[in-house]
């Protein structure tokens, strides 16, 4: 189990697993926010405080629910659906407390081309 939050601690959630890769993407968003991504079954994760509190910003195909603190501007996290359907959220490794990037590869992803 990893925990993590926004900055300002408002949003806080758990996960169950240990990240060993994160998807660095170059679409416009995620490279300007220089997320390091950890895609995981929704179930896998829980919102534990503030989910009343989370604002949500879409793009493009409107795909993802990119959710974001209002309070900070923080995006801890998205949600949406895999190709096969599966529910799932993009967790951002760099919201997670207690936890060592280094040891994570990372794996680039052309969202250019998207």
């Amino acid at each position: 189990m990893v925990s993590g939050s926004c900055h300002c601690g408002v949003v806080r959630f758990e996960c169950e697993g240990t990240p060993t890769e994160g998807y660095e993407c170059n679409c416009s968003h995620c490279s300007r926010k220089g997320f390091l991504l950890w895609f995981i079954p929704r179930d896998a994760m829980r919102i534990t405080e503030g989910a009343d509190s989370l604002s949500t910003y879409t793009f493009n195909r409107h795909m993802i629910k990119h959710q974001f603190c209002p309070t900070c501007g923080c995006q801890p996290f998205g949600l949406g659906t895999a190709p096969d359907g599966t529910e799932t959220a993009a967790v951002n490794l760099r919201c997670l407390e207690a936890f060592d990037l280094a040891g994570v590869t990372r794996v680039p992803v052309d969202g250019k081309a998207y």
